[in-house]
């Protein structure tokens, strides 16, 4: 027998470890235990994670044009900025009084590494900043800064300063939970001490505002005055100045006057209320709305982040959770929580979805399998792709992936392809078993498997070959698509090993329980059999069937390329996603003021209210809207003048509409560009894209040695 197995090669010998094994066993039960864990360990998210440093640096100079801002703050720091290793892009701007630039390093640089670099380089050039010019603010961007919960505050009794204290407060507690990164307030207006000064007062004590903002300033502060002896303790002491209401404000001592203290209230009026600042933010039921009203109402948003790596599902629900317990002790009893964005949510229900399509593909498979070829080899492939898609979620799980649709997908892409190595080594050992010479179930399995085993390594290889390469992509698309390639390649390669190792010890375990009838195989041809062969010889002998089995697979061909030639077909690298959400752009012109900013939303907002599939709308004018991963790219958040406008549209959830959310932002697009035009405004609906987002569809880079060439 040991002389028979030195010819044996790899599959072979593969076989032959594993096909009396007791470990074959174990394997299989840890690959499904270890897959399990992979699956409930993996974060789930909406999007890849990809590391693309990115760094927003402000450069303020009072007083300066924005063609002096040019000359001498942009031109110095793009040299200065272009010097740093790994750099891909960097975008200025130059506005009357501050320098902007965004810095972006290539798609994969380490962001600690690359915001070690930016520090250095900036503060190392420190001394080349012109006189006036101020220090220099640097500020991280990541995929992770990007929200993934939008609360939205909203009543139809409180204004938007008692909605902003509320929102405060709930952000208090939520920045207290596990995994919570940033969290944002947005809209609403803060509450602020107005100080108004009599003149005649100021005069009559000798009095100047300046020198009464600094007495102010001074006096709120808290700051330690030792500390006592008490009970054998020493107790530290601090001096509390704290100024928390108008009354404090009041009380403030601001100068002596004929031996009596003058407070600030001798000389000035106090009011506490809203600040004055140009921002608003509104929420508008739409018509699938459960809110049976109808209007605009005050609004504040708060945005939440996650940790870098933390599940987006778990953090989500944690924070749902917290909100549901604070409701009746925060919140005024007419204020409402409106969920405008949970991408823990989305996460979930998506990958929920790919899991069950994972499993349905399975199924379906085996199904095909035991009718094409049996129920015994049904089986087989019943557990091998289960095996094998388990390794490839756990290298998933050590490689740092997500659990997204992009590698969900590559999963139900790859399980067509990596089933056909367990068919042909479970088809050839029951072709052997049917021989009937009376070698042992095993050694005929071994034997199967080593002679079909270099020509399924081969065709695995060539599978590997063709897939592989889409991983080297460059660019943003690069890592965002890696997972598909990387994936369907190691579950390529363990497919492999586990039609050499588990498929023959799983078909060798059937066969001797349940042993098929002698004429159950290969005793005569089918039907599918008989046909396939008599085609093929017709094609082989005769001359003229020949040339019209070519003539017809050429014209198939040229037919196929001109459906993408002529449009029939069109050709994207992604289709677009069905989301629940679009995002409406609005920039008027400069200088236009806040309220007729707001009387272009809200006409905006009508025509957006007779769609039937819009569950509600939340505006925001004069600041910017919770940003997406589009959005991040774009700089979106930037967007705080008055002339700016942004609207957030959600739809009913997915399956309870038929239109999908591309074709309701297309219908809506021309009505609400009308709208625009007549301000002479610009306006985008800002879908979010199906891949890694760009600063625009189509965008000119021009070059030139000065502005006018340009």
């Amino acid at each position: 027998m040991k002389k028979e197995n030195t010819n044996l090669g790899i599959a072979g010998r593969l076989a032959q470890s594993f096909i009396r094994s007791k470990l074959t066993l174990l394997i299989i039960l840890g690959s499904l235990l270890i897959g399990l864990f992979a699956t409930m360990k993996l974060p789930r998210e909406e999007e890849p994670q990809i590391n693309v440093p990115m760094f927003d640096i402000f450069v303020p100079y009072p007083g300066a044009s924005a063609k002096e801002v040019e000359e001498r703050i942009v031109n110095v720091g793009e040299r200065r900025l272009w010097e740093i290793p790994g750099v891909e892009y960097i975008y200025s701007t130059s506005e009357a009084g501050f320098a902007f630039f965004i810095v972006r390093f290539k798609v994969g640089t380490n962001p600690d590494e690359a915001m070690t670099r930016v520090y250095t380089k900036t503060f190392a050039n420190i001394d080349m900043l012109v006189p006036g010019a101020g220090q220099p603010l640097i500020k991280p961007r990541s995929i992770d800064d990007v929200p993934i919960l939008t609360l939205t505050l909203w009543s139809e009794n409180e204004d938007g300063a008692r909605l902003r204290e509320e929102a405060a407060a709930l952000r208090h507690e939520i920045s207290a939970i596990n995994n919570v990164s940033e969290t944002q307030i947005i809209g609403g207006r803060r509450r602020q001490l107005k100080v108004h000064f009599d003149p005649e007062k100021l005069s009559r004590h000798r009095l100047s505002p300046l020198e009464l903002a600094g007495i102010v300033q001074a006096a709120n502060q808290r700051i330690p005055a030792g500390h006592t002896n008490r009970d054998g303790l020493a107790v530290l002491a601090e001096t509390d100045a704290l100024i928390r209401s108008a009354d404090d404000l009041k009380k403030v001592v601001v100068g002596i006057s004929n031996g009596r203290p003058i407070t600030l209230n001798d000389v000035a009026r106090i009011e506490e209320g809203p600040d004055e600042s140009e921002q608003e933010a509104f929420f508008t039921p739409g018509p699938a709305s459960e809110e049976k009203i109808t209007g605009h109402f005050p609004a504040v948003t708060l945005a939440i982040s996650k940790r870098r790596g933390a599940n987006a599902t778990t953090v989500s629900h944690e924070v749902m959770a917290r909100v549901e317990s604070l409701k009746k002790t925060l919140l005024s009893p007419g204020t409402k929580i409106t969920v405008t964005r949970n991408y823990g949510e989305t996460a979930k229900e998506k990958s929920d979805e790919l899991l069950f399509h994972v499993l349905l593909a399975t199924l379906s498979v085996t199904l095909l399998i035991a009718i094409a070829l049996g129920w015994r080899e049904g089986i087989v492939v019943l557990v091998a792709v289960p095996v094998t898609l388990a390794l490839t979620l756990l290298i998933y799980y050590l490689f740092g992936y997500t659990l997204n649709r992009i590698t969900l997908f590559a999963l139900i892409f790859s399980i067509g392809i990596l089933v056909d190595d367990a068919i042909v080594v479970v088809e050839n050992i029951h072709r052997h078993f049917m021989m009937r010479d009376g070698r042992p179930l095993w050694k005929l399995a071994v034997e199967a498997v080593n002679e079909v085993g270099n020509p399924t390594l081969l065709a695995t290889w060539a599978v590997i070959a063709a897939i592989l390469p889409m991983a080297f992509v460059s660019g943003l698309m690069g890592p965002y698509m890696r997972p598909i390639p990387v994936g369907a390649s190691l579950a390529m390669l363990f497919s492999v090993l586990i039609a050499f190792i588990v498929s023959p010890w799983v078909f060798v375990k059937m066969l001797e329980v349940w042993r098929p009838a002698e004429s159950s195989h290969s005793a005569k041809e089918s039907w599918l059999d008989r046909i396939y062969r008599k085609l093929m010889r017709l094609i082989l002998e005769n001359t003229r069937a020949r040339r019209w089995y070519f003539l017809g697979m050429a014209f198939l061909l040229i037919a196929a390329v001109s459906l993408v030639l002529f449009k029939v077909v069109t050709v994207k690298m992604l289709p677009f996603d069905n989301k629940n959400e679009f995002e409406v752009v609005l920039n008027m012109p400069e200088g236009t003021g806040l309220d007729k900013t707001k009387e272009a939303v809200k006409e905006l907002v009508d025509v957006l209210e007779t769609i039937p599939e819009i569950e509600q709308m939340t505006s925001y004018v004069g600041t910017a809207a919770p940003y997406n991963f589009n959005g991040l790219v774009r700089h979106y958040f930037l967007r705080q003048k008055p002339h700016h406008a942004g609207l957030v549209v959600n739809l009913t959830p997915r399956k309870d509409r038929k239109r999908q959310s591309h074709d309701i932002a297309k219908a809506v697009r021309e009505p609400l560009a009308a709208i625009a035009e007549k301000y002479g405004a610009r306006l985008q609906v800002a879908e979010v894209p199906p891949g890694p987002p760009v600063l625009s569809t189509l965008v000119f880079e021009l070059y030139g040695p000065d502005t006018e060439k340009r």
